[in-house]
């Protein structure tokens, strides 16, 4: 495959994702230390600046991180970070906090102030931190397709503009300038793709699903077409035209690296697109079902029961 297809692929499914908000934090950790993260709907995003340390979620086993490793946690399942495997945790919210401004904060372990930990960071481990909220459903398809823990080895040394804007977002977070929440935002935004562009380079050529699905330029052009337009009723011919296939290989090929047929992915996407109508910009449930395509609000509702898991009156009141 030409390289050049895996970036533009990749480029239009990273276009889709975006930010709309963010809580961001500088970790001063003195080992031996371990921290438990709590479940969470937003993302979590985590950097090691100095020494290295060790993640587990409940799906994973314990893996050494390394100076200049990133993590993005799509779905922020509970997980640990810890200075060794070993060491009892402790939740993050019990951490002596100091608050900077709204959603930015410096966090520092309980054997010293701030002051101190300031004079003696060159023993400490460093990490950057940070909940993100996307701009879709943590259980839409797209991020549903994502593993719990995205990796991205040696990201300092591997993309250094990286370094460029953690150095941007403590000047921020040091500064207390007006607007600093949302310039913190457009730059976890782009470390969020550093992150996952980074992520898909590492990742072995065996790796299947969403992985799988973004290194295929003709793949991701399907994708990129069925997410910046959920609500046309897409069929198989017209997908298929997209990738430039038959309809049975386009067919084969996609539940292949998807994990489900082209018809299942367009219903769930379309029944996520809808929740996000109803739920977050207040649209009439009758709008919804019409601009879907469906000829009455009760298939509609039936679609979207099955599919979500309760009635879309429901995600109004969510």
């Amino acid at each position: 495959m030409d390289p050049k297809d895996t970036r533009d692929t990749l480029t239009e499914i990273l276009l889709g994702l975006r930010l709309d908000g963010v809580e961001y934090g500088r970790c001063v950790m003195h080992e031996p230390w371990a921290i438990a993260f709590p479940p969470k709907r937003e993302a979590s995003f985590h950097f090691i600046a100095q020494g290295h340390c060790w993640i587990r979620t409940q799906t994973t086993d314990w893996m050494r991180l390394n100076p200049g490793d990133a993590l993005l946690l799509p779905r922020s399942t509970f997980h640990v970070l810890a200075s060794s495997p070993e060491v009892p945790t402790i939740d993050v919210d019990a951490l002596a906090r100091t608050v900077v401004s709204e959603n930015l904060f410096l966090v520092n372990d309980e054997k010293s102030s701030h002051k101190v930990v300031a004079d003696d960071e060159t023993a400490a481990h460093i990490l950057f931190c940070g909940m993100m909220r996307f701009n879709l459903d943590p259980l839409h398809p797209l991020l549903a397709m994502m593993p719990d823990v995205m990796r991205a080895c040696d990201l300092a040394q591997r993309d250094p503009a990286v370094l460029v804007m953690l150095e941007a977002m403590e000047r921020e977070i040091a500064l207390d300038r007006i607007g600093a929440c949302g310039i913190l935002a457009r730059l976890a935004d782009v470390l969020a793709a550093s992150i996952i562009r980074a992520w898909v380079e590492c990742a072995s050529s065996g790796a299947s699903g969403w992985i799988a699905a973004v290194r295929c330029p003709q793949i991701g052009r399907v994708l990129a077409a069925i997410h910046n337009q959920p609500e046309r009723e897409w069929s198989v011919a017209e997908l298929a035209a997209v990738m430039g296939a038959s309809r049975s290989s386009f067919v084969e090929k996609f539940s292949n690296a998807v994990g489900e047929t082209p018809a299942k992915y367009v219903a769930r996407v379309k029944m996520f697109q809808a929740r996000h109508w109803i739920a977050h910009e207040g649209m009439r449930m009758a709008t919804v079902a019409s601009r879907l395509g469906y000829d009455s609000e009760a298939s509609f509702s039936r679609a979207f029961k099955r599919i979500i898991g309760h009635p879309p009156s429901e995600a109004r009141a969510g």
